[in-house]
C-alpha cells in the first residue's frame, strides 16, 4: 500500500488536501489514480487510511476512511552521533540508520574530519523522511545541524558507545550492562574516515561513553555506523 508523510493532517469534511511537492510526487512519480488506497502518517504516531478521490499535480484529495494510532518504533531510543563524511557516504548512513530505527542523528566535526562544514541538513532531513516512509516507520528522525564533537558533551553525561579501532571491549560484552540497566536514550558515536584521536576518545570516556570495538577488522565509517546500529537494535531493540 502507498504511504506518504504529511505533517499537517487536518481534514475538512473528512478529506485531506495534499499540495505542493507531495502532490507532484503522488501524481508524477507514484502515478496515483482515483480510487487508490493511501496511508498518510503524520510523524506523531497517527496514521490515516484513505482513498484518493482527486489527482492533480498541484493538489491530491484523499478521503479519510479510518484514523488509527500507529507505533512501529523500537523500544530503544538511539541517537547516532556521526562524524561528517564526504560525498554520498553521509546520505547512505542517514538513509540506512533511519530504516534501522534511530530517533536522532547528530552530525559532528572531529579533529580528523575531512569535511569541516556543510549545508546539507535540509537534504539529510528529506532523506530521513523518505527512508521513514519507505520502511514503514511512524516517526521521522530529527537530523540536527552539524556541531563540533566536544559540544555534544556540554552539560551532559551520555549513555552509550563510542566505537574505536583500538577499543579493547567487544560490543557484545559492553552491551550486556545496558540489557540489565536500559537507558532512556542510547548514544552511538562513530568517527570519520580517519578515525577518532585518542584525546577525543578520552573525552567521550570521561563523559560516560563506553569505548567499544566492532571486531578485529577496520570498517569504513559508513559500514561501522550501520553495523553498530544493527547490533544495538538486535541486542536491545526490536530486531531478531
Amino acid at each position: 500500500m502507498l504511504r506518504i508523510y504529511l505533517s499537517n493532517t487536518h481534514s475538512i469534511n473528512n478529506q485531506i488536501s495534499i499540495t505542493a511537492d507531495k502532490a507532484r510526487y503522488l501524481a508524477s512519480v507514484l502515478r496515483c489514480k482515483e480510487g487508490d488506497a493511501l496511508v498518510i502518517f503524520n510523524g506523531a504516531g497517527n496514521c490515516f487510511k484513505t482513498k484518493i478521490s482527486k489527482v492533480g499535480k498541484k493538489e491530491v484529495i484523499a478521503d479519510v476512511l479510518e484514523k488509527f494510532p500507529c507505533n512501529f518504533e523500537s523500544p530503544v531510543n538511539i541517537t547516532l552521533v556521526q562524524s561528517l563524511l564526504k560525498g554520498e557516504k553521509m546520505d547512505l548512513v542517514i538513509q540506512k540508520t533511519t530504516e534501522l530505527g534511530v530517533r536522532e542523528i547528530v552530525p559532528v566535526v572531529t579533529e580528523r574530519s575531512q569535511l569541516r562544514e556543510t549545508r546539507k541538513a535540509i537534504r539529510w532531513q528529506k532523506i530521513a523522511e523518505e527512508a521513514s516512509r519507505q520502511s514503514g516507520r511512524s516517526v521521522i528522525p530529527v537530523v540536527h545541524e552539524p556541531v563540533f564533537f566536544q559540544d555534544i558533551f556540554t552539560g551532559n553525561d551520555l549513555k552509550g558507545f563510542i566505537f574505536y579501532e583500538e577499543g579493547v571491549e567487544r560490543f557484545s560484552d559492553a552491551v550486556s550492562s545496558f540489557i540489565s540497566h536500559p537507558s532512556s536514550s542510547l548514544f552511538i558515536v562513530i568517527g570519520p574516515e580517519g578515525g577518532f584521536t585518542k584525546e577525543e576518545v578520552e573525552l567521550a570516556k570521561e563523559k560516560g561513553l563506553v569505548v567499544a570495538s566492532l571486531g578485529k577488522r577496520i570498517l569504513r565509517a559508513e559500514t561501522a555506523a550501520i553495523a553498530a546500529v544493527t547490533l544495538a537494535q538486535y541486542a536491545l531493540g526490536d530486531m531478531g
